[in-house]
Parts: structure tokens; C-alpha cells; sequence
């Protein structure tokens, strides 16, 4: 199912992200371990054991998220058929022109190709390439724990998101689609209750997890939204099951739906930003996005598409990511990482390469460039090609540890074997 964006066209703003509970400087409790690299794209050991995921030194502490959409599906992961968001209702991706291109709906086309959300390949693939861009980790869109629909896929590859993040070293917070609700229910205790059931999913599964990402001490929470539950006495009765109130993030614009149990907001493609108004919140969540061009009515799922934002040729990236850097913002969410259907990607395509990656990296102050992501495109296609080859996973681990020059001694090895 498409995520709710009828809040489009309201006018939104850029933020920020201060700590809950009045913290307003990043702590080791946001559930990443300590920036031990001093090296950059060096191979220095720095007396770890060689295998242990690390974090890249950033002359920019500015913490980075990606958001994420684990929604795709292939014919392998779908019961033969793939799934809606590769194909919508006019596209065959099982038609491959003499390029070797699928026919997808979307007017970009990965790198990789067409893929399932679940594939620990393109997972790994994906978290490495974040790692050596800048990112922190992911805020991934999800959906709840209901069968309805696609929702029991998106949960599925959540959890496998997860283990990847975990493995490579990265964060994950949750954005929680309480629309959905809706959809499960017509009842507002229908809604509360299979709220409940999300939330202590949602304890029980990851806010326990040190990959997990915290403010304050609290695990963070965003809601997209909220247009489930819309009242305070709702979110407070839903939250009940909860050992511990999170830190809270709605939408632009509906934090006063969650009442005082809201410790901010976060900003949803915004072309301008306007930062004077984080100032009024406990935590802000400043938003870059490279643009906006959905395939909505070429792919027949509606009659009228969204606003479209020119990219720029990346012109636009750069100002959003500059904008919330000068107000001295310390959190910024990238929408999004791998949206097709909106356009929003920045995940490495024909059209735009690396473009928007190696701008990550001047941003965030990474000692790496555009030959590591290449080196990890690479390492993605021996583990296509090589799948139960050990120097596919050493090479991996390698990557993680921030050991770029090792790996690729053995993707050499496994290129030269092909």
C-alpha cells in the first residue's frame, strides 16, 4: 500500500533534533557504538579485533538518517508475482529490454536492479553503502503487525532490516504509519487496541535492542502522522503498554493530536525550510529531501500525481542539507533512500550514480569517496555470483570493521574466480 502523503501540499517545515527530556547534545545512549575510526578511509586497525562494525569519523557530528521503505518484493519473495511497488498497475517488470532493464514503475532504476526488501544482499549492500556515506542509520517506514494487505511483508523485511543494520553496525528508530489503523479498524477501540498490539510488538522486538536508536534514554518513536489515533487520551491509552513512555515524534502539523505525550515533530519533503519554529519543541528533525517525481499516473494507481521538485542535479539536496547545518541543527532525516514510486531515492541509480552519496560524504565529513561505494557495488555483485563463498562474508565484515583495503584483497580474489 502507498504511504499517506495527503499532507503534501500543507506547507511544512525543516528540523532539528534536540534530545528528550531537555538533552539537547548527542550521547552514546542513541544506540550506536562509540566513533573509534581516526583513520577515515584508512586500514588501521586502531586495536580492535579487525571484525567489529565501527563508525567512520565525521568532521560533521551531525547525526544522518535515511528513511527506508521495506516494501518491495520479487517473484522469489512474492509467490512468484512481484510485488505492487515494482510494477503498480501498468508496468511488467518481467519485460526486460535489450539493456537488460526491467520495466519498473518508477523513473529511476537501482543500480542493483529491482529488488525484495528481505534479500540480506541488497541489505548488507545497502547498510555498507550508508556506513561509507555518512549515515547513521535508518528511520524505516512500517507499518504495523496486522496480515492486511501488504503490512505482514513490510514487518517481515523490517526484521530483517533490522539484523542488517545490526551486523554492519548502524542505527534504526521506527516510523510508525498509524493510518493503518484505519484500515484494520472502524472502531476507535478497534484502532487503540491494535495499537497496543504494534506498540508492545514494538517493545518486545527493538526498543530493547542496542541498534536501536534513543533520546533521552528513550527509544524514538516517530508517527507519521498521527491519523489513526488523533486524541492524547488514545496515544495515552494505547501507550499503556509500554514499561516506559518513548520519545515521541509526529509529523509537521500534528503534534497537538498526541498532546503533551508528543516531544516534537519532523518534517516531510519541504523544498524550504524554515527552522525558526524548532525552537517551540523538546525535538526537532531537520529533513533533506533530492526531490519529488512520482510515477503514481503512469503506473495507473491515480489521475493526478503530487507536486514535483525538480532535483537540480542535486542542487536541491545540497541547500536543504546546508540550510539545516547553518541553523546549527544537530539531526537530519533524508526522505528517503529508496522510494521509487514518490522519486525521492538516493540510492545509487542509472540516472544519478552516486551523486547524491558522494554528496553525503562531503557533508557529513567522511574520509571516503565515490571508489568505496563503488568497492561495495562490487562486493554486492560477488555476492550474487558467489553466495557461498567465505570471502564473500569477510569481505563484508571487513567493510563493517572500516577495513576497505582488506576487503578488497578478497573481492579481487572473487572477481578473478568469476
Amino acid at each position: 500500500m502507498k504511504k499517506y502523503l495527503l499532507l503534501l501540499f500543507v506547507p511544512l517545515v525543516m528540523m532539528a533534533m534536540t534530545a528528550c527530556g531537555g538533552e539537547d547534545e548527542p550521547s552514546q545512549e542513541t544506540g550506536g557504538k562509540p566513533d573509534t575510526e581516526t583513520g577515515g578511509g584508512t586500514d588501521s586497525d586502531d586495536g580492535d579485533d579487525g571484525t567489529t562494525p565501527r563508525d567512520p569519523s565525521k568532521s560533521n557530528n551531525m547525526m544522518i538518517f535515511a528513511h527506508y521503505m521495506p516494501w518491495f518484493e520479487t517473484p522469489a519473495t512474492a509467490g512468484g508475482q512481484w510485488g505492487w511497488h515494482w510494477k503498480m498497475n501498468t508496468r511488467d517488470p518481467n519485460v526486460v529490454d535489450a539493456s537488460g532493464r526491467r520495466q519498473i514503475a518508477s523513473h529511476y532504476y537501482p543500480l542493483t536492479g529491482p529488488y525484495a526488501s528481505s534479500d540480506n544482499a541488497i541489505l548488507d549492500y545497502q547498510c555498507l553503502l550508508m556506513k561509507y556515506s555518512g549515515v547513521d542509520g535508518v528511520m524505516v517506514d512500517w507499518y504495523g503487525t496486522s496480515n492486511l494487505y501488504d503490512y505482514a511483508g513490510i514487518k517481515r523485511n523490517t526484521e530483517a532490516l533490522a539484523q542488517a543494520v545490526e551486523r554492519n553496525g548502524l542505527q534504526l528508530a521506527i516510523v510508525y504509519e498509524d493510518a493503518t489503523l484505519n484500515n484494520v479498524s472502524s472502531t476507535q477501540s478497534g484502532k487503540v487496541s491494535r495499537a497496543k498490539q504494534d506498540l508492545d510488538y514494538l517493545q518486545k522486538n527493538f526498543f530493547n535492542q542496542d541498534y536501536y536508536t534513543r533520546v533521552g534514554g528513550k527509544p524514538l518513536l516517530l508517527v507519521f502522522g498521527p491519523q489513526g489515533l488523533t486524541t492524547q487520551a488514545q496515544w495515552t491509552e494505547a501507550m499503556s503498554v509500554l514499561s516506559a513512555t518513548p520519545c515521541f515524534v509526529c509529523l509537521n502539523g500534528h503534534s497537538s493530536r498526541a498532546g503533551t505525550l508528543s516531544q516534537g515533530e519532523y518534517v516531510w519533503v519541504n523544498p524550504s525550510p524554515d527552522y525558526s519554529v524548532a525552537t517551540r519543541y523538546n525535538t526537532y528533525i531537520a529533513g533533506a529531501m533530492p526531490g519529488f517525481w512520482d510515477y503514481y499516473v503512469e503506473g495507473g494507481d491515480r489521475t493526478t500525481g503530487y507536486t514535483t521538485y525538480d532535483r537540480e542535479d542535486g542542487a536541491l539536496f545540497a541547500r536543504q542539507l546546508n540550510a539545516a547545518l547553518k541553523a546549527g541543527l544537530k539531526y537530519v532525516q533524508v526522505s528517503t533512500w529508496n522510494d521509487y514510486g514518490e522519486g525521492t531515492t538516493i540510492e545509487p541509480t542509472l540516472e544519478y550514480g552516486y551523486k547524491y552519496l558522494t554528496a553525503l560524504q562531503q557533508f557529513a565529513g567522511v574520509n571516503y569517496k565515490q571508489s568505496h561505494l563503488e568497492l561495495i557495488f562490487r562486493w554486492y555483485k560477488m555476492r550474487v555470483a558467489h553466495p557461498g563463498d567465505a570471502r564473500v562474508e569477510q569481505a563484508r565484515v571487513q567493510l563493517a570493521a572500516l577495513h576497505p583495503d582488506k576487503a578488497q584483497a578478497l573481492i579481487e580474489a572473487l572477481e578473478k574466480a568469476s
